[in-house]
């Protein structure tokens, strides 16, 4: 049996005595060398360590240290002046004893250091300085930059994300988002401030969790002008990975505390978040008290600055969510992937459109419903598997209005607020939108709004008809007055347009359905939302 490996260690070899003689740094190290088994395999001799190796360096260090540590110790000790009774020409031999004075030193030493933390955290405290949240000085441009509201303050903004403030952060050299007052009725009576956590203002409440801060230069109520203020919170949660969800909103209008959202509005980010909307108007708190939060989120532009590709994403997840939230588990996406399997095993015959009349009572209404409603329905009738359906946007329910979207592929309503449910139809759902007389000339861009929620949403605007008859404005055709005299006006209808109109979209909808059930495609939510 061959015998293991061994190591031997050569001697050290003696320096020569003579100071004249030079060293040889090989004598001066320590040499290994492995015997092998193998006769035929020569000895090789392993790298030699030398004196000057790294771990020699490191152990002088150590003894450098320790004797660097005895000579402190040394200088701790006290010597006894008093002379020994045999002799007084010689002390006594010096004995060892820790320096009290040094110890009281110490104590004094952390004692002025914390009243000098003391005095500075009450100086931080002090500097907190607070502004109002409306500044009237950019009242002409209140949306503009860095807007009026906390007009100090600069937005973050990454290349097609939303823009929007975090306290604390690095942008806010990690101080808290504060706030003091709720006026709801002028702004500049409200007053915020950025103070670090360890120097809060003497009256300050710290309020736990994450709070969203809304600025919206319009209402919550109207659920157009609700949803957007409420876009860019579901976008900051959605790239967050979903992991917070807001413990309390506060709402501002122009500055003003806002206490509620629409009925609408706050059912939707109930589903998005999945749990209850609080809305903080702190009427628990005096005028001048102080909240502070233990971490915020500010948004000031609505969607402003989004890309449609992150407005779409957004979209999708409330309308899963919206889905879930009423429990329609095989409507929308998933019926439609079920149909459409449906007839690529039966014909395309199995193909069903749903096309839906979406009317509202009072201003910018048909002026015969009946009609509208018998026009579109006589197309849909023509067209196999189409579904037709009339109803009023405010006599359904937050969840029926999710369902009936959920079954409308051609949604056929007056421009208004109800159209803002178009995103919870399956994307690439057409759209077909009414005006009254007189909005071309004199609304401005605000009547595009629902060409822009089509394109954020992933939904087609298929046009809009304007009404040519109306009641004759008093003031001249150019005149701005007419706004307010044409914006409420009722909607007339022309048989013969709507029906070509309803003919061609449907044709549409039907190839598009089809093309779909033969290729494949259409979104699908069968392994749940985004977050």
């Amino acid at each position: 049996m061959q015998q293991p490996d061994t190591m031997t260690r050569s001697s050290v070899q003696q320096p020569p005595k003579s100071p004249s003689t030079k060293l040889d740094a090989s004598s001066m190290s320590i040499s290994i060398t492995r015997t092998h088994s193998s006769k035929n395999r020569p000895t090789s001799p392993t790298k030699p360590t030398s004196l000057f190796s790294p771990k020699l360096s490191i152990y002088i260090l150590c003894v450098c240290v320790s004797l660097f540590i005895i000579f402190q110790i040394q200088s701790l000790q006290t010597i006894d002046p008093s002379p020994s009774p045999a002799s007084t020409d010689h002390r006594r031999i010096p004995t060892p004893s820790w320096n009290l004075n040094l110890v009281a030193q110490f104590n004094n030493y952390l004692h002025n250091s914390t009243s000098q933390i003391t005095s500075l955290t009450d100086k931080l405290r002090k500097s907190v300085t607070f502004l109002p949240l409306k500044d009237l000085r950019f009242s002409s441009t209140p949306l503009e930059g860095h807007t009026w509201f906390m007009s100090s303050l600069t937005d973050k903004q990454e290349p097609g994300e939303v823009q929007h403030q975090h306290f604390p952060s690095p942008d806010s050299q990690n101080r808290l988002l504060c706030l003091k007052g709720h006026d709801t009725h002028d702004g500049a009576n409200n007053y915020y401030a950025l103070a670090y956590p360890e120097a809060l203002p003497a009256n300050a409440t710290l309020l736990k969790g994450l709070t969203f801060v809304s600025y919206n230069h319009y209402n919550y109520d109207n659920i157009w002008h609700g949803l957007s203020a409420m876009v860019p919170f579901v976008a900051w949660h959605k790239r967050s990975q979903c992991q917070t969800t807001p413990a309390r909103w506060v709402l501002f209008h122009w500055g003003e505390i806002r206490g509620r959202m629409g009925p609408w509005v706050r059912t939707l980010m109930e589903a998005t978040f999945d749990g209850e909307v609080k809305v903080e108007t702190f009427e628990e708190f005096k005028e001048d008290e102080v909240v502070c939060f233990e971490e915020a989120v500010v948004m000031r532009h609505n969607e402003g600055g989004m890309s449609r590709e992150r407005r779409v994403e957004v979209y999708d997840l409330m309308r899963c969510k919206a889905r879930v939230y009423c429990n329609l588990s095989m409507s929308g996406a998933e019926e439609e992937e079920h149909e459409a399997g449906n007839a690529a095993k039966g014909g395309l015959g199995n193909l069903k459109i749903g096309m839906t009349v979406f009317m509202r009572s009072g201003a910018r209404g048909f002026k015969n419903e009946s009609a509208v409603v018998e026009v579109f329905q006589k197309e849909c009738d023509k067209v196999d598997g189409c579904r037709f359906q009339a109803a009023h946007s405010n006599n359904l329910t937050f969840c029926e209005q999710v369902k009936l979207m959920g079954e409308t592929d051609v949604l056929i309503s007056p421009h208004g607020a109800q159209l803002t449910n178009m995103f919870l139809m399956n994307r690439n759902s057409s759209v077909m939108e009414f005006f009254p007389k007189g909005w071309l000339k004199l609304a401005g861009v605000g009547q595009f709004v629902y060409h822009w929620i089509a394109s954020w949403s992933g939904m087609r605007h298929k046009g809009a008809w304007r009404d040519p008859e109306g009641a004759q404005c008093p003031y001249p055709e150019d005149d701005k007055r007419c706004m307010s005299f044409f914006k409420g006006g009722m909607i007339g209808y022309n048989r013969t347009y709507f029906a070509d109109w309803g003919r061609a979209v449907l044709d549409e909808v039907r190839a598009q359905k089809t093309d779909q059930a033969l290729h494949g495609g259409g979104e699908s939510f069968q392994d749940g939302c985004p977050c």
